[in-house]
């Protein structure tokens, strides 16, 4: 009976302009409002049949409304702005308590802490201006719990940052959010939208990233492999014997060579590399 309640829902401009909801720089909000685009998106890695979906800014709802409809078990989402808690109560009803609403900063939320372990995936329109930290936050959360942190991520950034998460060695935009992308999860570029597809239209493309965590045996701690990954590339265009210098006598043992630039070294080396670190080779 859900489903028929939340198709009947009035359209999301209206709900926009009713809640006085109109998109705020500051919080990094443009809007999907064409229900067609959300209910791609929403199938873009397959069924959501009895999965828990974690949604991050939700805004009007337009994703959200689209996760429901794809028959997610429950959905959970997390949002910041006031207006859109208000704006997304008649959604709430008309789910049927599938829908949970949590009135809280994203970057201080632990997001793979909604639904079930095993059931989780997380789908979200991510606010722009706060994408990246999210990002390095949803990492952290599936090095401490593993590969069932969740089964997969669909998340929407701006275009060039998509590029660097899923760029390779020897490209300009391959860098730390590549490296740590693809150190935890296989990633993936699942859909381009144009500026037009959103309420205010950026400036720029937008792309879903699909993640894929991995199963993983390293044994390298996040906190070690960001700080080598930051260091190496703190000064890109130097030779890893200057940028890493305190961990010289360990490149070669790597397998990487001392001239080389960060730019230069795939993930799974800076992972060896980690775990030498570490005391955590074998």
């Amino acid at each position: 009976m859900s489903n028929e309640a939340i198709a009947a829902l009035p359209p999301l401009r209206d709900v926009i302009r009713e809640g006085g909801l109109q998109a705020t720089k500051a919080l990094g909000q443009n809007f999907l409002l064409d229900l067609n685009l959300t209910a791609s998106i929403a199938k873009l890695n397959g069924s959501l049949d009895g999965l828990d979906a974690v949604e991050i800014g939700p805004g009007p709802g337009g994703l959200t409304r689209a996760l429901l409809l794809s028959g997610a078990r429950g959905v959970h989402a997390i949002e910041y702005d006031t207006r859109a808690i208000e704006a997304l109560q008649p959604l709430v009803s008309a789910a049927g308590g599938r829908l949970t609403l949590h009135h809280a900063d994203a970057l201080e939320f632990d997001a793979l802490a909604c639904g079930e372990e095993g059931l989780r995936v997380v789908i979200a329109n991510l606010p722009y201006n706060v994408a990246t930290p999210i990002l390095i936050n949803l990492l952290r959360g599936i090095h401490a719990r593993g590969d069932k942190a969740t089964r997969f991520m669909l998340l929407m950034f701006q275009k060039e940052v998509a590029e660097r998460i899923v760029a390779t060695p020897d490209s300009k935009a391959y860098g730390r959010l590549a490296v740590m992308a693809q150190w935890l999860c296989d990633v993936k570029v699942a859909k381009v939208l144009p500026p037009s597809a959103f309420t205010p239209p950026p400036k720029v493309h937008s792309a879903v990233v699909r993640f894929l965590p991995k199963v993983r045996t390293d044994g390298v701690t996040f906190d070690v492999m960001e700080k080598l990954v930051a260091e190496a590339f703190g000064q890109r265009r130097k030779m890893l014997r200057s940028t890493l210098k305190a961990y010289v006598h360990l490149l070669a043992q790597a397998g990487i060579d001392e001239t080389a630039r960060a730019e230069d070294v795939p993930a799974s080396a800076f992972v060896k590399l980690a775990q030498l670190v570490s005391g955590a080779a074998t």
